[in-house]
C-alpha cells in the first residue's frame, strides 16, 4: 500500500492494535482474530528486551507480510533509531511508529515513502515533530492526559492528526475521537498476552470488536447484543 492508502486506512478504522511480546509462531493466529474484529492495522513492536528481540520482530513482520499481504495494515512499534527503521522497512512494515520524538526516524520514514507516527507529549514536541515530516502524531501515554488535553490541544492546532495511545478503553475511545483525534493505539487492552499464550484467540476478536463499536461511538448497543448472544 502507498501511504495515502494506509492514512485513509487509518482513519476509517480508527484502531491501531499494538502487538508487543508475541512471539512469531502465534503472530498469525492474532492477526487473524484480530481481523475477525475488524481491526486490520497492527502495530508489530521492536523487542528490545534481548538482543535477539528486534530481529524476532523483524521475522514476525515479514511472515504477517508473506501470508496475509494488503489483509493486514502493518506497521512497526517502538522504533528507536534510523538502523531499525530500515530493517522494519525492508521486512514490510507501512508506517513506523516510536514512542519517542527523532527526527532523523521521521525523515528517513518519509525518504522510504512510508508513514511516520512519532511519539510526543506536549504542544512543542507536537509542533516540531509535524513540522519535520510527521504523517500522525502520536499523543502518550493519552490515558494521563484524557480526551480533554487532545480538545485543548486541537483548538490553537487543528491541522496536525493525532493518535492517542495508552489507556485507551472501549468505553472511552468515542471520547478520544470525538476529541479530535484520527485514530487510537490500543496494546495490552486489546491483545492479552495471556489469552494468546492460552490460544483463546476468540478473546481477541471479541476485544477488536468491542474496541471498535467504542470508537465509532456503539459501546452500549454492542455490549447489549454481547449479553443477547449469552442468553
Amino acid at each position: 500500500m502507498d501511504r495515502e492508502q494506509v492514512l485513509e486506512r487509518m482513519r476509517r478504522e480508527k484502531i491501531i492494535a499494538i502487538v508487543r511480546g508475541v512471539e512469531t509462531a502465534s503472530i498469525g493466529g492474532v492477526a487473524l482474530a484480530l481481523t475477525a474484529g475488524g481491526i486490520t492495522c497492527m502495530e508489530i513492536t521492536v523487542d528490545h528486551r534481548t538482543q535477539d528481540g528486534p530481529e524476532e520482530t523483524y521475522r514476525s513482520i515479514a511472515w504477517l507480510r508473506e501470508r496475509m499481504g494488503e489483509a493486514v495494515c502493518l506497521g512497526a512499534g517502538t522504533v528507536l533509531d534510523e538502523e531499525e527503521t530500515r530493517r522494519a522497512v525492508a521486512a514490510g512494515a507501512d508506517y513506523i511508529i516510536s514512542p519517542n520524538l527523532d527526527e532523523g526516524v521521521i525523515r528517513l520514514t518519509r525518504e522510504l515513502g512510508k508513514v511516520s507516527i512519532p511519539g510526543t507529549f506536549t504542544p512543542s514536541e507536537a509542533v516540531q515533530a509535524y513540522r519535520w515530516g510527521a504523517d500522525i502524531v502520536k499523543l502518550f501515554p493519552a490515558g494521563l492526559l484524557g480526551p480533554d488535553y487532545i480538545k485543548a490541544l486541537k483548538g490553537p492546532l487543528p491541522h496536525i492528526p493525532f493518535c492517542a495511545v495508552g489507556g485507551i478503553t472501549p468505553e472511552n475511545a468515542g471520547d478520544f475521537i470525538r476529541a479530535g483525534c484520527v485514530s487510537l493505539g490500543i496494546g495490552g487492552n486489546l491483545v492479552n498476552l495471556t489469552a494468546v499464550r492460552e490460544k483463546r484467540f476468540g478473546d481477541l476478536t471479541a476485544a477488536a470488536r468491542r474496541f471498535a463499536a467504542g470508537a465509532a461511538g456503539l459501546e452500549i448497543d454492542l455490549i447489549h447484543q454481547d449479553n443477547q448472544d449469552k442468553n
